[in-house]
């Protein structure tokens, strides 16, 4: 299994000197392998391989005095990245999309590098973790969590981000396979995802948002202030980080939220339903699209799924057409206009919060995906709790649990 973890660096002033140089001369050689990428298609009729540039790295360093400070393996993985875009390109026209060319990268838009394989090493020197880079020296790192001794390090991308810190994010390899999923499912959950209440399950736990209004006016604030600084100034450049600052602080508190909320479901239960939410569509909308990206629905479910298969948890996501409208009990279907949140089934009369009513039919979906179903001898009347627990989003902390049940864990 692959994982990948992510740590903050504490560079000095001279390791962030480096740092940037070393970034900019990958940039400039990803701008100059796309040159000769289109050259040599102009040339020959065709693109060349992967090999074919890699191949000329050696040649290049003659001349180029700059890729002689750069491990070698780092300039490699510049070239595979390049290639790395053309197949996602490729595959976008595959598609029936209408895409252009690789773009030229300025400063802004290369913020990072990787070593692969080889050139870096986790060590501890003087009482304190320092990552270990060859032709940069020793950086010191903030490990706030460790990575299993049974890993391997394949990988680590410096990353800067638009505030100025650097992370160093590793590909590691763990050599185990993930849990059986069991045969027998005896916890299962039905989701239905909202604005309102940000989850909604089928054990009456209902999720509150994550309140983020202050984060965004503080944004808002900053971004008065750095359109009435000069573009390109001093003043200009302290605004723009502080504007990053803001971001980076919505987008941590966010995905915060959304780790612990998905480790809870996939460890809790042993199967986990949800709705295949088509996220980009409900974004073309014109109304409600700003707070639909705020939601981040489509993260949630990514999050989801992959610690669902972590876990050996089942994870099936099914098609949210008519969950909204039909009966969790007797399956009719009734037209409900958005403001209603109360669902009544005229047909049997079951009565139900809408989300709930959603949240079940989406397990009873998901279920028989799976081959489950749900035992005819348990109506939904029975199933369903009597009441609904109204979970703040701040009380869904460390361990991932609404409920507050399990002690904290690290792990993510």
């Amino acid at each position: 299994m692959y994982y990948a973890y992510k740590y903050r660096l504490k560079p000095s002033d001279a390791h962030r000197e480096e740092l940037d140089r070393h970034r900019d001369i990958c940039r400039q050689l990803y701008n100059h392998t796309r040159y000769r990428l289109n050259e040599y298609q102009d040339n020959h009729g065709e693109l060349p391989s992967m090999t074919t540039l890699r191949s000329e790295l050696p040649d290049l360093k003659t001349w180029w005095d700059d890729l002689s400070d750069v491990y070698s393996k780092v300039l490699q993985t510049v070239v595979e990245r390049l290639f790395d875009n053309l197949n996602s390109l490729s595959k976008l026209k595959e598609n029936g999309y209408g895409v252009g060319q690789l773009k030229w990268k300025p400063p802004r838009e290369f913020c990072s590098f990787t070593y692969s394989q080889s050139g870096f090493k986790l060590d501890k020197k003087g009482g304190q973790a320092v990552l270990s880079l060859s032709k940069l020296g020793d950086i010191p790192i903030r490990l706030h969590r460790s990575i299993p001794d049974d890993a391997q390090l394949k990988q680590v991308t410096l990353k800067k981000e638009p505030t100025g810190e650097w992370f160093a994010t590793f590909g590691v390899e763990v050599d185990r396979e993930p849990p059986e999923k069991p045969d027998e499912l005896t916890e299962t959950v039905g989701i239905d995802v909202g604005i309102l209440k940000y989850a909604h399950d089928t054990d009456g736990h209902a999720v509150e948002s994550l309140d983020l209004l202050d984060e965004r006016e503080r944004l808002e604030r900053e971004q008065r202030k750095l359109s009435r600084k000069e573009h390109g100034s001093n003043n200009w450049e302290t605004q723009r980080r502080r504007v990053a600052e803001c971001h980076a602080d919505l987008r941590r508190k966010r995905r915060d939220f959304l780790h612990k909320l998905s480790n809870y479901y996939a460890r809790e239960y042993d199967l986990v339903a949800v709705e295949d939410l088509n996220v980009k569509g409900m974004m073309e909308s014109p109304s409600n699209s700003r707070t639909t990206a705020s939601a981040a629905w489509r993260t949630f479910l990514s999050l989801l799924e992959y610690k669902c298969k972590r876990a050996g948890t089942y994870f099936v996501a099914v098609n949210p057409r008519g969950t909204t409208k039909e009966c969790a009990s007797c399956g009719i279907s009734t037209d409900k206009p958005l403001w209603v949140r109360e669902h009544s089934c005229p047909a049997c009369g079951f009565e139900a919060d809408r989300d709930a009513n959603a949240a079940w039919n989406i397990l009873s979906r998901g279920a028989k995906h799976v081959g489950a179903g749900r035992s005819e001898s348990m109506s939904v009347e029975t199933a369903l709790p009597t009441g609904t627990t109204s979970v703040p989003a701040k009380r869904v902390i460390e361990a991932g649990s609404p409920t507050l049940t399990r002690e904290p864990s690290g792990e993510r």
